[in-house]
């Protein structure tokens, strides 16, 4: 968000805030009036940068027909906490004139016996086109499409395709392509509306379509179709079954959110956070949900610790190991979570597989091997001067090598191993670098200095 935009929404947060706190119907007037003139993304942002009871308070004021628009942009916890006061005939209103694709991500966060009563409040037309776009899990082209398309003949003229949306008087939303079907219903390819308005109206729809846009499969995951969307350049895609009938289109918007998750999600699972939890979520839930990860962290410490305690009678003798092993372990953590970071976005975003992995694990130990060499001998250095004791500079600079090595090795294994077993790489590959980065480390350094020095 560009500076001058986080400035507007501090504004009208402070302003919105004092509003909310003096409870004046002249400023809740106004403050009704103000949201109108929001777009439902921006409410949505104010809703998420609230604490619950602010946040209750500003819902009630949201005009019904902005609801769900509001809803299918704001995140999934604080869709999840606006839902739960809701009434099933409310949310039925509310997604009654969204898109299939957005009201299937608002029903999605309802208990599964809310569902039934939602879809029992909807009319036949409505509670069809969500009933057929809920049968796909929510992370597939099947959960990503918009049910909503228009389809013509291939082998009309481009003149009766033109009487034909004429006739319609309108398109789906973000349309930049008409599906192509032959006889039988089955997907030929995309006719672009601009070839609609250059082309002659002569020609045959065959003649002027593009058939270079594959359809995908409804149950194909949304991270290949959005890497599908990014190498394609694609604005549209058709969604077909096993038989090429056409399912319904996903648009590069439903892309841009798929994205956004992902990004979310690899920085979230790396502190052991999900990226759908509400920011002012209640206290006893995020102390619940982050106690899980810290009870990991503490085990991985006491094993650290652990293999420090082996070493008390070395520390004990040579006070100067117990300043320089942090030294030890940090470097080779970072050493190792910039490998990690390169491995994890690779398997990502299909990058890296089993035909390439190896070149690249060669690359990084020859790497970890360079900056242990070249950081060594700056530790070693000034670990020796520090305390002078060339030895002691010698033994912190064959660890630093060492531990800067393995560093590299484990940060490039760890994440292809853990893809092996189906474990998300981003949540739980920091966690196990840490502590065998931390282990290698004190043992080498306490070790060689057990060895050589006491």
């Amino acid at each position: 968000m560009p500076h001058n935009e986080e400035q507007r929404k501090q504004e009208i947060l402070k302003l919105l805030q004092e509003s909310l706190d003096s409870g004046s119907a002249e400023n809740l007037d106004w403050l009704k009036e103000g949201l109108r003139e929001l777009h439902p993304s921006e409410i949505a942002d104010l809703l998420e940068s609230l604490p619950p009871k602010d946040r209750e308070h500003l819902w009630a004021l949201i005009d019904p027909e902005l609801e769900g628009e509001v809803l299918a942009h704001a995140q999934d916890g604080v869709r999840a906490s606006l839902l739960e006061h809701m009434q099933p005939h409310e949310v039925a209103a509310a997604t009654e004139n969204l898109e299939t694709d957005d009201a299937t991500d608002i029903i999605q966060d309802l208990a599964e016996d809310v569902v039934d009563d939602v879809l029992g409040a909807m009319d036949e037309h409505n509670r069809s086109r969500l009933e057929k776009a809920l049968s796909y899990p929510e992370d597939t082209a099947g959960g990503l499409m918009n049910t909503q398309l228009l389809s013509v003949y291939d082998d009309v003229d481009l003149d009766v395709v033109i009487r034909y949306l004429r006739m319609k008087g309108e398109v789906p939303e973000k349309s930049d392509s008409l599906v192509v079907v032959d006889r039988n219903n089955r997907y030929k390819g995309m006719l672009p509306l601009t070839k609609i308005l250059t082309e002659s109206p002569e020609k045959k729809v065959s003649e002027v379509m593009n058939t270079e846009i594959e359809a995908v499969s409804p149950d194909m995951p949304a991270n290949e179709v959005a890497k599908l969307f990014e190498q394609r350049d694609l604005y549209s895609v058709a969604v077909v079954d096993e038989e090429g009938v056409p399912l319904g289109r996903i648009t590069v918007d439903d892309i841009v959110d798929v994205i956004r998750d992902l990004g979310d999600h690899s920085l979230m699972s790396m502190a052991g956070l999900d990226e759908d939890d509400d920011m002012f979520a209640p206290v006893v839930v995020s102390a619940k949900r982050r106690a899980v990860w810290l009870g990991i962290n503490l085990a991985t410490a006491f094993l650290a610790a652990w293999v420090i305690g082996l070493f008390s009678t070395t520390i004990e003798k040579l006070v100067a190991l117990a300043v320089l092993m942090p030294i030890v372990a940090s470097m080779g953590g970072i050493a190792g979570s910039q490998t990690l970071t390169i491995v994890i976005r690779g398997l990502a975003i299909g990058q890296l597989g089993p035909a390439n992995s190896r070149a690249l694990l060669i690359k990084e130990i020859a790497v970890g091997l360079l900056n242990g060499i070249l950081w060594a001998l700056v530790v070693g250095t000034i670990a020796g001067l520090w305390f002078r004791d060339e030895s002691l500079g010698l033994v912190i600079a064959v660890a630093m090598i060492v531990n800067l090595l393995i560093a590299a090795l484990f940060g490039g294994t760890i994440p292809l191993i853990l893809k092996k077993m189906d474990i998300d790489p981003a949540l739980a590959g920091g966690v196990i670098l840490t502590t065998v980065t931390d282990v290698v480390g004190f043992m080498v350094f306490l070790g060689l200095a057990t060895l050589f020095l006491v």
